[in-house]
C-alpha cells in the first residue's frame, strides 16, 4: 500500500439508477413493399428493418406511389413526407419467391439504343430479353435499370448482340402484391425451421434492434377482421414483458362504412374492441394522394410524442394534421361536422374534423363504450401506463439477480420516485409513486427470490368537454341605467 500524505477523495457511483428511456412512439409497420427495386429483393422479406429517414426507407424496401399495392410506402410517406415523424421499423411480407406473376412475352420499341418496359414489379434476375429470337445476356448485351416510376429501362450495349435492334421481346416475372393475403400479414412460425413471418416478426424487434415496440399498424390490411384481431392480440406480452398500442382502420372500402352512421356496425363486425387499440375512420387525403387513416394517425401520434419529451400521455385529438380532406378508400371526400364527428367518437373511433384546419378528433380507445375505466378508455392514459411499465422493465432489468436486500429495494424505489416526481412536476400525472409494501412481500416469497413493488399513478385524462355557462346579468343593466 503506497504511503499517503495529503487530502484524498474517493467518488462513489450514483445510488440512483438513470432510467433507460423507451422511444414511446416507434411505429412497427407490417405490410408490402416494392422490393423488386432492391439489389437483393429476398433480403428484405419478413425482417424488422429500422429506418430513420425517408432516404433510408427507400433504400431498405423500395418506394412506390401505389400505396394501395405497397402499404409500407403509405406509412413511409405519411411519416416522413407529410408529418415529419420517425423512426419506423418496417416488416415487409411480400416475398419475391412466393408472390409473383408471369410476365407474358411482350414487344417493346427501341429508341436511341434503349427500350422502356412500362411494367412495375419486374424482377430483374428473372428478366429475359431477346432480339427477334436471339436471347441477349445481361451485362454483356444490355443493362436493365429502373426509372423513377419503377419501369425497366433496357439499354443496349454498343458491342453487344442487340446492336441494331428496333424492337426487343421481353418476358419474365413480376412481384404481385395482390397475391399477399391476410394470412401473410398475420404470419406464423415454420414448424421445421422456426422461421417467423408477418406479425410474428414483431418478437424480433427488441432483441435485434433494441427498440421497444410503441405503435403497431398494418395500413389498409387492418380493416380486415383477421388482421385487426391479430394486431390487438400482439399488443400485450411482447417478449414476455412489453406492451404496445395498435392503430386499426375501420373499413371504408367497397363493403365498408360509406357514411358515419355505418361505422359502429363495421367496427363491431371487425371485433375491434381492445383497450390497446385505437380505431380510425376514414382515410385521409393530401392533395390527390390517399393515405390509410392508420398511417396518418400513427404518424401524428409519433410526432406528438416527440414534441412532448417522448412521453405518450397526450391525446391525438385536436392535434393539427397536414391533410387536405378526409375520404373513403376510393378517394370520395367526407366532411363531418362536430356533431357527426362526436357521434363517431362515441363509438370508440377516432376521425378527422376540419375546424379551423384539419385535425384528428377522438380520445377513446377501441374498448369504449364497452369500458369506462379511465386507464383503458382514454388513449393518452392507456399509452402512458404501458409506457411506464415498459420503461420500468428496461430501466431495472440490470437489477435482476442482484442481492435482494434493502439497498436494492431502495435504489429502485428512489430512482422510480424521482422519475415520478418529474412527471408530476411537468403536469403529466396527478401522482406517480412506487412503494415497497411488507404485506405484499412475505418472508416465504422473498426467500424464493421474488420481490414485489407497487406502482401508483394517475395520468390526467383529456379535457374532452369545456362548458361555458352564459347568463344575462339583469342587475348590471339596472345599475348601468341608474347612473
Amino acid at each position: 500500500m503506497p504511503y499517503k500524505h495529503g487530502v484524498y477523495i474517493t467518488e462513489n457511483p450514483t445510488a440512483i439508477s438513470a432510467p433507460v428511456e423507451t422511444n414511446a412512439g416507434v411505429q412497427i409497420v407490417i405490410g408490402t413493399a416494392p422490393v423488386n427495386l432492391l439489389a437483393d429483393p429476398a433480403g428484405a422479406v419478413n425482417k424488422p428493418i429500422l429506418v430513420n429517414t425517408y432516404a433510408e426507407a427507400v433504400a431498405a424496401v423500395g418506394f412506390s406511389k401505389d400505396f394501395a399495392s405497397y402499404t409500407l410506402c403509405d406509412a413511409i410517406s405519411a411519416s416522413f413526407q407529410v408529418v415529419g415523424a420517425g423512426p419506423l421499423v418496417l416488416i415487409n411480407v411480400l416475398d419475391p419467391a412466393k408472390h409473383t406473376t408471369a410476365l407474358e412475352e411482350t414487344t417493346v420499341q427501341v429508341n436511341n439504343k434503349a427500350a422502356l418496359l412500362e411494367q412495375t414489379g419486374i424482377l430483374l434476375n428473372e428478366l429475359k430479353v431477346k432480339k427477334e429470337e436471339t436471347p441477349l445476356t445481361a451485362g454483356q448485351d444490355y443493362t436493365a435499370t429502373f426509372d423513377d416510376d419503377g419501369y425497366v429501362v433496357i439499354a443496349l450495349l454498343e458491342s453487344g448482340a442487340g446492336t441494331g435492334a428496333t424492337t426487343l421481346k421481353v418476358s419474365g416475372k413480376r412481384i404481385d402484391p395482390d397475391k399477399v393475403s391476410e394470412e401473410d400479414i398475420v404470419g406464423g412460425v415454420d414448424v421445421s425451421s422456426g422461421a417467423e413471418t408477418g406479425m410474428e416478426v414483431i418478437r424480433q424487434v427488441y432483441p435485434k434492434l433494441g427498440i421497444v415496440p410503441g405503435l403497431l399498424l398494418a395500413p389498409r390490411y387492418s380493416s380486415k377482421a383477421t388482421v385487426a384481431a391479430a394486431l390487438q392480440a400482439k399488443c400485450t406480452d411482447i417478449n414476455g414483458c412489453f406492451k404496445a398500442f395498435c392503430i386499426v382502420d375501420i373499413d371504408s372500402g367497397e363493403t365498408g362504412a360509406k357514411k358515419y352512421t355505418d361505422v359502429k356496425k363495421k367496427k363491431e363486425a371487425a371485433a375491434v374492441s381492445s383497450e390497446y387499440s385505437a380505431a380510425v375512420w376514414p382515410f385521409a387525403k393530401v392533395g390527390d394522394v390517399i393515405y390509410a387513416g392508420s398511417s396518418m394517425l400513427a404518424a401524428a401520434l409519433a410526432y406528438s410524442d416527440a414534441q412532448n419529451d417522448d412521453t405518450p400521455n397526450v391525446s391525438p385529438s385536436n392535434q393539427s394534421v397536414a391533410i387536405s380532406a378526409a375520404c373513403l378508400e376510393d378517394g370520395t371526400e367526407v366532411y363531418l361536422d362536430q356533431q357527426q364527428a362526436n357521434e363517431v367518437n362515441g363509438m370508440g373511433v377516432v376521425t378527422w374534423l376540419n375546424f379551423n384546419g384539419w385535425r384528428a378528433w377522438g380520445n377513446n380507445t377501441s374498448a369504449y363504450p364497452g369500458t369506462t375505466d379511465p386507464k383503458d378508455r382514454w388513449i393518452g392514459c392507456r399509452r402512458f401506463m404501458s409506457y411506464a411499465a415498459n420503461t420500468f422493465v428496461t430501466s431495472y432489468f440490470q437489477k435482476v439477480d442482484g442481492v435482494l436486500n434493502s439497498r436494492l429495494i431502495e435504489s429502485i424505489v428512489d430512482s422510480e420516485n424521482m422519475r415520478g416526481n418529474a412527471f408530476v412536476a411537468r403536469g403529466v400525472c396527478g401522482s406517480y409513486r412506487v412503494e415497497y409494501n411488507e404485506a405484499e412481500n412475505p418472508a416465504s416469497q422473498l426467500l424464493d427470490g421474488h420481490l414485489v413493488l407497487h406502482m401508483y399513478m394517475s395520468p390526467f385524462p383529456p379535457a374532452e368537454v369545456i362548458e361555458d355557462i352564459i347568463e344575462y346579468d339583469a342587475s348590471a343593466l339596472e345599475t348601468a341605467m341608474a347612473q
